[in-house]
């Protein structure tokens, strides 16, 4: 198991960013981001001077993410293969039916609690 530790900072703009620490300064680790099991392009390990032994990270989310349902992207590190982060993007159709779900459900608690409230204000008047 690696020191490696990634810390989510932001996501702007379309590109997700997080600091790696764990490593001694100067030390570049070695990391490894996919999407589907695929490398992610563009992905960019940068030195965070303000940071001793920290990097930012920098994953320029692909257009081809931008889609319906859920896209996960997982950060390793290259030399042990061990899942460090991991974030997703959730989007589209999917999402709507997700949400719709929810709130029908929120309304139909709702609508049982107004029930027993006035229930119980009926039964102690």
């Amino acid at each position: 198991m690696s020191d490696l530790k990634v810390t989510k900072t932001r996501l702007f703009q379309g590109i997700w960013e997080g600091l790696v620490t764990g490593t001694a300064p100067g030390h570049r680790p070695a990391i490894a981001v996919t999407h589907l099991e695929q490398p992610v392009p563009g992905a960019e390990l940068l030195e965070a001077p303000e940071t001793a032994g920290g990097w930012l990270l920098r994953i320029p989310v692909p257009r081809e993410a931008l889609s319906d349902g859920i896209h996960t992207f997982l950060i390793r590190s290259a030399d042990t293969g061990e899942t460090l982060a991991s974030f997703a993007i959730l989007a589209g159709e999917a999402l709507a039916d997700d949400i719709r779900a929810e709130m029908d459900l929120l309304r139909e608690e709702l609508d049982l609690l107004k029930r027993a409230f006035r229930r119980h204000c009926l039964e102690t008047m």
